[in-house]
């Protein structure tokens, strides 16, 4: 089965967060922006995959049309472990985690989806996943940077079913206030996306020891200090989740031996797909981490997360980014419903994406590469 044709698309759609975002991740959140890729093959089955975009979209983009599209054109989409090994290989050079890596997730993703339908099976059964109909959803706020603002859209999450709260706030006053409006029996997550130092996170710690977060996430900068996390872990009280920004199966390992993480959060856009995915939750078993993998997008990601959620960590809650898109190419399975999302049962994927919907918040013309 050879691959034909690569095309990638790039999105830019509105949403709504029920108040200004603040500048986070260096990004001021206006646009949910999503790149996508399209392999075609000769026996006419598509697959679909999603690279990290955000911010980083035109970089993750010049890489897809520059490096990968050339590399892959005539060779055998069901080649998932050799291209993968292949690719890695040659793209090493260029970084460990980035655009080179986000490009080869967007691949793996997408031959996962044509193995699927070439099967005739979805991508959790591929996986060794039990069937499950639905997914309890955590509300991943964005930053808000102001109490009454985080309040009001906890309050919405709950009046829409959510029992799972996370806040992407930095402050005390933000927090606390999450946690008047929640209760006390509702689970709440903070992640501060790599801030502070060692000392200045064990005193976040102290102060917000009595919120009963049910994990702290990525309080350390740099991420890589997987010692400085662990003193944090075992100093501040609080249970550590990370991952998201991880470089790597072998970087994994290596915040394991230190001891750095009671919540594992490899992202399947930024990881290197569920090819990835399968080896970390391996890992992360045998070290005794638990696997809840990080999912904030709405792509071709976003449901290759959710079949990787329901097949390696069926008992932990599925992220979905607290937001109101204009319209997506996916309709309702983006949706979540009385705080749960619905696991596809429809080969691959489950979906390929409404064409007129993509087409309609395209960022330029999409770049087509024929064999």
């Amino acid at each position: 089965m050879k691959i034909t044709a690569v095309e990638t698309y790039w999105t830019q759609t509105p949403f709504d967060m029920g108040g200004k975002p603040k500048v986070m991740g260096g990004l001021n959140w206006q646009m949910m922006n999503t790149v996508w890729l399209r392999i075609r093959t000769d026996a006419g089955i598509d697959g679909w995959g999603e690279a990290f975009g955000h911010g980083t979209a035109a970089a993750t983009m010049t890489v897809l049309d520059t490096q990968l599209a050339p590399a892959i054109l005539g060779q055998d989409a069901r080649d998932i472990a050799g291209l993968r090994q292949r690719l890695g290989k040659a793209f090493h050079i260029y970084g460990r985690n980035g655009p080179h890596v986000f490009a080869l997730s967007a691949l793996d993703i997408a031959l996962w989806d044509i193995a699927g339908k070439a099967a005739n099976q979805p991508l959790w059964r591929l996986l060794g996943g039990s069937p499950i109909e639905s997914m309890t959803c955590y509300a991943s706020l964005l930053r808000y940077g102001e109490a009454a603002q985080v309040a009001a859209a906890c309050e919405r999450a709950a009046g829409k079913g959510y029992r799972d709260f996370k806040l992407h706030e930095i402050t005390t006053p933000e927090i606390t206030a999450a946690r008047d409006a929640i209760g006390d029996d509702a689970r709440l997550m903070v992640d501060v996306n790599c801030p502070w130092t060692v000392w200045q996170a064990l005193g976040m710690a102290r102060e917000l020891e009595d919120l009963d977060l049910t994990w702290l996430e990525e309080p350390v900068w740099p991420p890589g200090d997987h010692e400085g996390m662990s003193r944090v872990r075992l100093e501040g009280g609080i249970p550590i989740a990370a991952g998201e920004n991880a470089a790597g199966l072998h970087d994994f390992r290596t915040a394991f031996e230190a001891g750095a993480q009671d919540i594992a959060q490899p992202s399947v856009i930024k990881i290197g797909g569920p090819s990835a995915m399968v080896e970390i939750a391996a890992l992360a078993k045998a070290f005794g981490v638990r696997l809840v993998p990080h999912n904030a997008y709405f792509g071709a990601g976003f449901l290759a997360s959710l079949h990787v959620n329901a097949a390696l960590a069926p008992d932990s809650p599925f992220e979905r980014l607290f937001v109101d898109l204009e319209a997506s190419p996916y309709h309702d399975l983006v949706q979540a419903k009385d705080g749960k999302v619905t696991v596809p049962t429809g080969p691959g994927l489950g979906r390929d994406p409404d064409m007129d919907v993509l087409r309609r918040y395209l960022v330029r013309e999409p770049t087509k590469h024929p064999a």
